[in-house]
């Protein structure tokens, strides 16, 4: 793809992750010259790939962005589909719940195989170069009389002229870092009190699946909850997450008998598919969580944040990929419409990209936030199923007027924040239903499809109304 703009501005990218890659390959296709820089070593080479990661969600919107890049196809074919969330209780009972309805499903997907499939597709383009170790520590808006662009700086190598940088360096990134001492930039981070570790399991002797591939696993257990998405060739990479410090926590879980003993407890079903796991917690760290929120994400026609280095999120939506593919969407939509030659029309460009996406980065770390609470506490609760079976009726019933939450974040591409807004409208109405008499034994009557309907009239007509929720933070959870 070329959109038939060719200028000689030079930009830079930093940051060769998912984001970054895929950024890069956009601004090339654009007509621009692209150079990435990356910190760490080549990833196709030596063993920089054989370290395992949590793996990703693919949805909606992250298919967009690889779409509109031309590597959607590419990318089909380490993707496995994932239907709907298999829970399991602590008796050994599995329940499922699906995602969406018909064909809708996420995909998961290896961090690192996306990541070379996007390295390979970026310098496939001849507009597009990639350097690796090269360590970014920030950069010098150079607009004087004696020169004007910026000056991307690095750890024991020369400066580098640029007309552009785009910081995806990520949840710690230097541009942001830079930028913070600028003037009026707002910035926060936050940590949360959990962590997580991960867990490989392998394929059972046949070479298959130990468990059913078609589902997110998850086994809820309250404070703390283990995860498992399926991989290509039979394994799958489990996640732990827990608190750092309490009864059930990290820091309780201190001798390889400890371990043993808090799987036996809290996940007997599981234990015996994961013949690794004392070599597995002893290899692999606790790390952390971490939440970002600044403002604003461009710093006049120069410099930019985009992905996690604009707002960093908790994994618990499966969004923070998709999310920051979806800056990359809008942004290049933007280059697109106005197809900028100056000075000032990049800098009003990056300013509607901030007015644009801030908000909806925003919304999508508060939801994260927030899912995570439903994944570890609710999901597992008979009184919460239950309201999932009323909201697929009256989704069944009413598809215009009603559409969970997870589906709009996940199976559309509105903006984040008008899903937030229009999934607090529809858990006002079913805190009511629920409230409701006898509501377990009368859930299929028809009339609490209708009397849901009812509500949200008079929630939408503004005839009565919610309490907003004060944005989570992180300690709340």
């Amino acid at each position: 793809m070329n959109t038939g703009i060719q200028n000689q501005e030079h930009h830079a990218v930093v940051g060769a992750g998912l984001v970054g890659s895929l950024l890069g390959l956009m601004l090339a296709q654009r007509g621009y010259k692209v150079t990435i820089y990356d910190r760490r070593s080549d990833p196709r080479k030596g063993k920089a790939i054989e370290g395992r990661s949590i793996n990703l969600a693919l949805s909606d919107r992250g298919w967009r962005a690889l779409e509109k890049a031309g590597v959607a196809d590419r990318v089909r074919e380490i993707a496995l589909p994932i239907k709907g969330r298999r829970m399991h209780d602590l008796s050994g009972n599995e329940t499922f719940q699906a995602y969406g309805v018909g064909d809708q499903c996420i995909y998961s997907v290896s961090r690192s195989g996306l990541n070379l499939i996007l390295v390979k597709a970026a310098e496939e383009h001849p507009s597009l170069e990639v350097k690796f170790d090269f360590i970014s520590t920030g950069y010098n808006i150079e607009d004087h009389d004696g020169g004007s662009g910026v000056t991307l700086n690095f750890k024991n190598r020369p400066d580098v002229l640029h007309d552009r940088i785009f910081g995806a360096d990520g949840a710690f990134s230097a541009i942001r870092g830079k930028m913070t001492r600028t003037n009026r930039f707002d910035f926060s981070q936050q940590y949360l009190p959990h962590g997580y570790k991960e867990i490989f399991m392998s394929a059972n002797p046949q070479g298959g699946f130990r468990i059913s591939e078609d589902g997110l696993h998850i086994w809820p257990r309250g404070n703390f909850m283990l995860m498992a998405l399926p991989n290509p060739g039979g394994t799958f990479t489990c996640t732990l997450f827990a608190p750092f410090e309490g009864e059930e926590s990290f820091e309780n879980i201190k001798s390889n008998g400890d371990v043993m003993a808090f799987f036996k407890r809290h996940f007997p079903d599981v234990i015996q598919h994961l013949p690794n796991l004392i070599d597995d917690w002893n290899s692999n760290p606790v790390s952390s969580l971490c939440t970002v929120k600044c403002h604003p994400w461009n710093i006049k026609s120069r410099v930019v944040i985009i992905g996690d280095a604009a707002h960093a999120m908790v994994p618990f939506f499966g969004q923070g990929m998709n999310s920051g593919f979806e800056d990359c969407t809008i942004l290049s939509s933007l280059i697109d419409d106005s197809k900028p030659n100056s000075e000032a029309e990049w800098h009003s460009l990056l300013d509607k990209y901030t007015h644009v996406r801030k908000p909806a980065g925003d919304a999508i770390l508060d939801l994260a936030l927030h899912n995570y609470i439903v994944m570890r506490d609710k999901t597992g609760d008979p009184e919460y199923l239950i309201q999932k079976r009323i909201e697929a009726r009256i989704s069944a019933a009413h598809p215009d007027r009603w559409k969970p939450l997870y589906t709009l974040v996940t199976f559309s591409h509105i903006p984040y924040a008008d899903a937030w807004s229009r999934g607090e409208i529809q858990q006002a109405v079913m805190n009511k239903i629920m409230a409701s008499p006898d509501i377990s034994k009368n859930w299929e009557n028809d009339e609490i499809v209708a009397q849901a309907i009812k509500l949200l009239d008079a929630f939408e007509s503004g005839t009565d109304t919610i309490d907003r929720p004060v944005p989570l933070l992180s300690t709340d959870v």
